[in-house]
């Protein structure tokens, strides 16, 4: 993995920022405190749940609004790992704050308001650790070096969940959710060390001026009328990623319900599926970033939406094949394992590759913007998979009229047609020419 550019090391210190942080997308906003947060201790399940959604979303606007303007700010400046490192840490001490989270309807606010500025800080740092791959990469290994990465986050996440289980036992009472709280915290400042240790800021060569908050919107928006005249494959690009991504995180975020609901899965059985299924996507996506540095990112994500299409249409007509001859019960379960596990092999290879091709494309000096205002189109559009999966089931009870006894599995149409709209979008866009090279 080593390059011209980075040493091994350094690589393995940059994934391990993933490794490191992945606890709060996987512990606190998938599998433990979100769970937490809207259980009945808090009040009526979906009183906590709408104000929840509405914290979810502010936040997924002050991102939105924030990302390219941030990112921009580190690209002039130079100050990239500076701004890391105060943002990890912040991470780390929100993470570790939720302890004080008691299972009471007058914590709710105080549980929300953690939990919608950590996703803020969260995806914030993620755009300078992002913008960070072309200080560890070359175009010859970022496909490689991008699919290490995000490998990493996947084993880091699921690593995480059973040390809380091991040490805790998989009871998840409020005390053990609290104390968990404080493992992530911890687990987070452990593993995002190497980073600052191993990464180190480039200072500019002329001291940049000061923006200000309407200057920097301005030059913003310059930028997209440069990229516009000068590099449009890279906002065709923007905008493709945008819409498979939001399929990407359909997949896993309506895949447990789905386990649930139309296959029979217990709880116990879904978390299970969960650990199995972000170990077995680990390491395919670690695998595709062989492939990304052989045959091109674009490839990779052509290769992966095209599956991801057929293996959900696939589950969707096993489902109905099932349910329509009385077999769900026997064959369910056995059904969702083999199909679902094929999905997550697909799920990380895109979302990877998604970012070693648009390393490819930064222009030299804006990859904190870029970063930036990938993740600003990826929150304008993440509305799509939930409303498609509502809308699917809404027509398939019309369709069925009761003759079923769920209509819940026709949501995968409505994810599957975001990643259909993605795939013909990701065919439309140019691939890097060979030989570019990663900026900063």
């Amino acid at each position: 993995m080593a390059s011209d550019k980075a040493s091994r090391s350094k690589v393995f210190a940059w994934a391990l920022w993933d490794w490191g942080t992945q606890p709060f997308a996987t512990v606190i906003t998938t599998f433990v405190f979100a769970v937490y947060l809207t259980s009945e201790a808090f009040g009526p399940n979906d009183v906590v749940t709408m104000k929840l959604a509405w914290t979810t979303g502010l936040a997924g606007l002050f991102i939105a609004l924030l990302a390219p303007v941030l990112g921009q700010g580190s690209d002039r400046t130079g100050k990239r790992m500076f701004h890391l490192r105060w943002q990890t840490w912040l991470l780390a001490l929100i993470c570790a704050a939720m302890y004080f989270v008691a299972p009471a309807p007058e914590y709710f606010l105080l549980g929300a308001v953690l939990l919608g500025v950590g996703n803020v800080v969260a995806e914030i740092a993620n755009v300078n650790y992002y913008a960070a791959i072309d200080q560890v990469s070359t175009p010859q290994n970022v496909g490689r070096v991008s699919g290490f990465g995000w490998g990493m986050g996947y084993l880091g996440g699921i690593t995480i969940l059973l040390v809380i289980i091991g040490v805790l036992g998989s009871g998840f009472g409020a005390d053990e959710v609290r104390k968990s709280m404080i493992m992530c915290g911890v687990w987070t400042l452990l593993f995002t060390i190497p980073i600052f240790v191993k990464l180190k800021d480039r200072k500019p060569e002329h001291q940049p001026p000061s923006l200000g908050i309407i200057g920097s919107y301005k030059a913003l928006f310059a930028s997209i009328r440069g990229l516009w005249h000068s590099a449009r494959n890279t906002l065709y690009f923007l905008a493709a990623a945008a819409l498979f991504r939001d399929g990407l995180a359909g997949v896993f975020a309506f895949g447990g319900v789905l386990a649930a609901g139309t296959f029979g899965f217990s709880f116990t059985e879904v978390v299970i599926f969960g650990v199995v299924a972000n170990v077995v996507a680990g390491l395919a996506t670690m695998g595709f970033g062989l492939v990304d540095d052989r045959l091109g990112p674009k490839q990779v994500i052509i290769i992966s939406l095209g599956s991801l299409v057929i293996l959900g249409l696939a589950i969707f007509f096993g489902a109905h094949y099932l349910i329509t001859n009385g077999l769900m019960d026997k064959h369910g379960t056995a059904m969702f394992w083999v199909l679902g596990l094929a999905l997550t092999v697909f799920v990380g290879p895109a979302q990877s590759a998604a970012r070693s091709f648009l390393a490819r494309l930064i222009p030299e000096g804006m990859s904190g913007e870029m970063f930036g205002l990938y993740a600003t189109t990826g929150r304008v559009v993440s509305f799509l998979s939930p409303l498609m999966f509502g809308l699917a089931i809404a027509i398939g009870m019309r369709v069925t009229a009761g003759t079923e006894e769920s209509a819940q599995y026709w949501g995968i149409l409505g994810v599957v047609v975001v990643l259909a709209v993605g795939f013909i979008l990701a065919i439309l866009v140019k691939s890097p020419p060979k030989g570019d090279r990663v900026v900063s």
